[in-house]
């Protein structure tokens, strides 16, 4: 089930756009780089394969310790709450 972002952007193409080019941008910065360097340094002390059907699940607080989770569990736990 797609998220309402997802849909606000599929029916947005120069949201979707200027979205992605922010992100893009983002995704070089030096944080950017950091929190994927991060991600994929866990990813390969678990032995998590692309493709896996769990992620690499953290621990609260932690960057570089965690367990291989359910994709399902891991990403429900860190949902942002919507204002009604």
């Amino acid at each position: 089930m797609a998220s309402r972002t997802s849909k606000y952007y599929k029916k947005n193409n120069r949201a979707r756009l200027k979205r992605l080019k922010q992100q893009t941008r983002y995704n070089k910065s030096g944080k950017g780089r950091r929190i994927t360097i991060a991600a994929n340094k866990l990813r390969r002390k678990l032995k998590l394969k692309k493709g896996d059907k769990r992620d690499a699940g953290h621990y609260k607080g932690s960057k570089t310790k965690g367990r291989p989770q359910n994709r399902k569990s891991n990403r429900a736990r860190i949902k942002p709450r919507r204002k009604k």
